[in-house]
This record gives C-alpha cells, sequence and structure tokens, in this order.
C-alpha cells in the first residue's frame, strides 16, 4: 500500500464519520456527567492514598446540576464547587468566589475541546485546576 492509497483510506474514513453521534456528545451536560464521574474517582483515590491515622477526609456531595468536592478536617471544611449553568461550567471556591469556567467546542477535526482560561484543556487538566489546592 503507498502513500495515495493512505490518503485515499482516509478521506473514505473521514466520509463515513458519524459527526452526528460526536457532536452530541459534546454538550456541557455530557461533559459535565463525565467530570463529575471523574471527580467522583479522583476523591476516592485520593481518600486511599490518606495515612490510617489522617484526621481529613474527602467527599463528594451531588444536586442535580452541581456537585461539590468536600475536605473535611476537625474545624476546617473547605470545597470546590461545580455548577452547569446554560453556556460553562463554572468551578468555584467556598467562598463563593469563580476561580474559573469551562466551555466545550466542537473542532474542526471532530474532537470535542474544553476550554478554560482561555486554554484548550484534557479532562485531568480542568480537575487538577480546580481540585489541587484543595486535595493537596
Amino acid at each position: 500500500m503507498d502513500v495515495n492509497d493512505n490518503a485515499k483510506n482516509a478521506k473514505k474514513d473521514n466520509q463515513k464519520f458519524d459527526w452526528i453521534t460526536e457532536r452530541s456528545a459534546c454538550t456541557l451536560p455530557r461533559v459535565f456527567a463525565t467530570l463529575r464521574r471523574q471527580v467522583e474517582e479522583d476523591v476516592k483515590t485520593r481518600n486511599s492514598l490518606r495515612p490510617n491515622y489522617a484526621p481529613y477526609e474527602f467527599s463528594l456531595a451531588e444536586d442535580i446540576d452541581e456537585f461539590k468536592v468536600l475536605l473535611q478536617a476537625n474545624d476546617v471544611q473547605r470545597s470546590v464547587t461545580f455548577k452547569l449553568n446554560g453556556q460553562a461550567i463554572s468551578v468555584i471556591d467556598d467562598q463563593n468566589n469563580p476561580m474559573f469556567q469551562v466551555t466545550v467546542t466542537f473542532n474542526d477535526q471532530g474532537e470535542c475541546k474544553l476550554h478554560a482560561n482561555e486554554r484548550e484543556r484534557e479532562y485531568w487538566q480542568v480537575r487538577q485546576m480546580a481540585l489541587e489546592n484543595l486535595l493537596f
């Protein structure tokens, strides 16, 4: 198979690309649901790394259009909230201050991309931006 055959196959695959299904998965509610599942796993992982005697614990509180990661330690309680709005997912600290917003685009390559602080981000990068100071 030569280079021209590869180009023809790539063009053929592009013609078969199911953009409707891919685009329907690239919505704020779907991205929000994925973030919620991934953050839940992050919380489980972080709790599993705590020493046995640790006086703190992380938990997740959920509502329909928001979820909150909580740090509880003796007299201290801190949190980060992810809230689904009409045009973005807002990430808010425990003083109700906006940290950043996440928007979603469907690019020319047929990929669903997250954007935060005017940069393209992966899911894990959004979670790190939101939770690193809380979890560590």
